[in-house]
Protein backbone atom coordinates (compact mmCIF):
# COMPACT_ATOMS: atom_id res chain seq x y z
CA UNK A 1 0.00 0.00 0.00
CA UNK A 2 1.35 3.54 -1.00
CA UNK A 3 1.53 6.61 1.77
CA UNK A 4 -1.71 8.39 1.56
CA UNK A 5 -0.75 12.13 -0.33
CA UNK A 6 -1.95 14.08 3.13
CA UNK A 7 1.62 13.88 4.41
CA UNK A 8 2.83 17.34 6.41
CA UNK A 9 5.58 18.04 4.56
CA UNK A 10 4.79 17.84 0.67
CA UNK A 11 8.04 19.28 -0.12
CA UNK A 12 9.87 16.37 0.63
CA UNK A 13 11.30 14.50 -2.17
CA UNK A 14 11.81 11.15 -0.40
CA UNK A 15 7.78 11.27 1.03
CA UNK A 16 7.01 11.72 -2.76
CA UNK A 17 9.17 9.33 -4.18
CA UNK A 18 8.07 6.51 -1.65
CA UNK A 19 4.45 6.94 -2.71
CA UNK A 20 5.53 5.86 -6.06
CA UNK A 21 8.03 2.63 -4.86
CA UNK A 22 7.57 2.78 -0.89
CA UNK A 23 5.91 -0.83 -1.53
CA UNK A 24 7.21 -4.03 -1.33
CA UNK A 25 6.28 -5.44 -3.96
CA UNK A 26 6.68 -2.55 -5.96
CA UNK A 27 10.39 -2.52 -5.39
CA UNK A 28 10.40 -6.33 -6.05
CA UNK A 29 9.05 -5.80 -9.39
CA UNK A 30 11.67 -2.96 -10.60
CA UNK A 31 14.24 -5.45 -9.07
CA UNK A 32 12.83 -7.88 -11.42
CA UNK A 33 12.26 -5.93 -14.13
CA UNK A 34 15.99 -5.10 -14.06
CA UNK A 35 16.70 -8.76 -14.17
CA UNK A 36 14.83 -9.24 -17.39
CA UNK A 37 11.19 -10.18 -16.69
CA UNK A 38 8.54 -8.30 -18.83
CA UNK A 39 5.80 -10.49 -18.74
CA UNK A 40 2.78 -10.70 -16.29
CA UNK A 41 3.04 -14.07 -16.15
CA UNK A 42 6.95 -14.16 -15.42
CA UNK A 43 6.35 -11.65 -12.65
CA UNK A 44 3.80 -14.00 -10.90
CA UNK A 45 6.19 -17.25 -11.44
CA UNK A 46 9.16 -15.22 -9.84
CA UNK A 47 7.63 -12.87 -6.91
CA UNK A 48 4.30 -15.50 -6.27
CA UNK A 49 2.62 -12.31 -6.22
CA UNK A 50 -1.12 -12.66 -6.25
CA UNK A 51 -2.15 -11.37 -9.69
CA UNK A 52 -4.54 -8.48 -8.56
CA UNK A 53 -1.38 -7.04 -6.57
CA UNK A 54 0.63 -7.11 -9.11
CA UNK A 55 -2.46 -6.00 -12.10
CA UNK A 56 -2.49 -3.08 -9.49
CA UNK A 57 1.41 -2.49 -9.22
CA UNK A 58 2.03 -2.66 -12.82
CA UNK A 59 -0.87 -0.20 -13.69
CA UNK A 60 0.35 2.22 -11.19
CA UNK A 61 4.37 1.82 -12.97
CA UNK A 62 2.90 2.51 -15.57
CA UNK A 63 0.65 5.20 -14.31
CA UNK A 64 3.82 6.83 -13.05
CA UNK A 65 6.15 6.62 -15.86
CA UNK A 66 8.58 3.73 -14.78
CA UNK A 67 7.55 1.26 -16.70
CA UNK A 68 6.03 1.08 -20.71
CA UNK A 69 3.32 -1.65 -20.98
CA UNK A 70 3.97 -2.84 -24.74
CA UNK A 71 1.87 -4.88 -26.57
CA UNK A 72 3.81 -7.03 -28.26
CA UNK A 73 3.46 -7.81 -32.31
CA UNK A 74 2.93 -11.17 -31.15
CA UNK A 75 0.24 -10.89 -28.76
CA UNK A 76 2.01 -10.71 -25.80
CA UNK A 77 2.25 -7.33 -23.41
CA UNK A 78 5.40 -7.14 -21.59
CA UNK A 79 7.01 -4.30 -19.51
CA UNK A 80 9.94 -2.55 -19.81
CA UNK A 81 11.36 -0.27 -17.31
CA UNK A 82 11.72 3.78 -19.09
CA UNK A 83 14.57 6.32 -18.34
CA UNK A 84 12.68 7.02 -15.44
CA UNK A 85 12.67 3.31 -14.28
CA UNK A 86 16.12 2.71 -14.70
CA UNK A 87 17.01 6.33 -12.76
CA UNK A 88 16.37 3.27 -9.99
CA UNK A 89 19.00 1.12 -10.28
CA UNK A 90 21.01 2.96 -7.16
CA UNK A 91 18.68 2.64 -5.50
CA UNK A 92 17.57 -0.68 -5.97
CA UNK A 93 21.61 -1.69 -5.97
CA UNK A 94 22.35 0.41 -2.58
CA UNK A 95 18.77 -2.03 -0.72
CA UNK A 96 20.72 -4.70 -2.14
CA UNK A 97 24.11 -3.78 -1.21
CA UNK A 98 22.65 -2.98 2.58
CA UNK A 99 20.88 -6.05 2.55
CA UNK A 100 23.96 -7.97 1.92
CA UNK A 101 26.06 -6.52 4.33
CA UNK A 102 23.36 -6.91 6.86
CA UNK A 103 21.61 -10.11 6.16
CA UNK A 104 24.16 -12.16 4.05
CA UNK A 105 27.07 -13.43 6.44
CA UNK A 106 28.48 -15.51 3.14
CA UNK A 107 28.54 -12.77 1.14
CA UNK A 108 26.47 -10.55 -1.86
CA UNK A 109 24.09 -12.86 -2.78
CA UNK A 110 24.15 -11.46 -6.30
CA UNK A 111 27.26 -10.22 -7.62
CA UNK A 112 27.01 -7.23 -10.52
CA UNK A 113 30.33 -6.95 -12.87
CA UNK A 114 31.19 -4.56 -15.67
CA UNK A 115 30.16 -6.52 -19.05
CA UNK A 116 32.63 -5.53 -21.18
CA UNK A 117 36.08 -6.32 -18.90
CA UNK A 118 34.68 -8.74 -15.98
CA UNK A 119 35.74 -5.95 -13.26
CA UNK A 120 33.73 -6.17 -10.13
CA UNK A 121 31.45 -3.11 -9.00
CA UNK A 122 31.30 -1.80 -5.97
CA UNK A 123 28.75 -0.69 -3.68
CA UNK A 124 28.62 2.42 -5.62
CA UNK A 125 28.40 0.89 -9.36
CA UNK A 126 32.10 1.49 -9.92
CA UNK A 127 33.77 -0.90 -12.07
CA UNK A 128 37.07 -2.33 -10.24
CA UNK A 129 39.13 -2.93 -12.91
CA UNK A 130 38.70 -0.11 -15.33
CA UNK A 131 37.50 2.38 -12.48
CA UNK A 132 34.42 4.03 -13.93
CA UNK A 133 30.48 3.66 -13.16
CA UNK A 134 29.09 1.40 -15.14
CA UNK A 135 25.71 2.46 -16.68
CA UNK A 136 22.63 -0.37 -16.20
CA UNK A 137 22.92 -1.93 -19.79
CA UNK A 138 26.60 -2.73 -19.19
CA UNK A 139 26.02 -4.48 -16.22
CA UNK A 140 26.42 -8.07 -15.89
CA UNK A 141 24.68 -9.49 -13.04
CA UNK A 142 25.56 -13.42 -11.30
CA UNK A 143 25.13 -15.31 -8.48
CA UNK A 144 27.58 -14.08 -5.76
CA UNK A 145 29.11 -16.10 -2.78
CA UNK A 146 26.09 -16.09 -0.75
CA UNK A 147 23.94 -17.25 -3.37
CA UNK A 148 21.93 -20.19 -2.17
CA UNK A 149 21.76 -22.46 -4.93
CA UNK A 150 20.01 -25.15 -3.12
CA UNK A 151 16.65 -23.01 -2.67
CA UNK A 152 13.56 -25.41 -3.73
CA UNK A 153 11.17 -24.45 -5.87
CA UNK A 154 13.17 -24.11 -9.53
CA UNK A 155 11.58 -22.39 -12.14
CA UNK A 156 12.73 -21.74 -15.51
CA UNK A 157 12.23 -17.77 -14.82
CA UNK A 158 14.37 -18.04 -11.66
CA UNK A 159 17.21 -19.95 -13.30
CA UNK A 160 17.29 -17.46 -16.32
CA UNK A 161 17.88 -15.11 -13.48
CA UNK A 162 20.35 -16.67 -11.52
CA UNK A 163 22.42 -17.90 -14.83
CA UNK A 164 24.89 -14.29 -15.70
CA UNK A 165 23.50 -11.95 -17.71
CA UNK A 166 23.32 -8.45 -18.83
CA UNK A 167 20.60 -5.91 -17.04
CA UNK A 168 17.86 -5.28 -18.63
CA UNK A 169 18.38 -8.36 -20.92
CA UNK A 170 14.99 -10.18 -21.38
CA UNK A 171 13.67 -12.88 -20.34
CA UNK A 172 12.10 -14.48 -23.40
CA UNK A 173 9.73 -17.32 -24.43
CA UNK A 174 13.20 -19.65 -25.51
CA UNK A 175 14.70 -19.14 -21.87
CA UNK A 176 11.72 -19.93 -19.96
CA UNK A 177 10.11 -22.97 -21.56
Amino acid sequence: MTLPSTYADRNCSLARSLEIVGERWTLLIVRDAFFGVRRFGDFVTQLKIPRAVLTSRLKSLVQEGVLVRDDGATGGVEYRLTAKGEGLWPVVRALMHWGDTFYSPSGVKRAARHDQDGGLLDHEGRCGDCGLVIPVPEIRIEPGPGFDSTDPGHDPVSDAINTPRRLLEPITASRTR
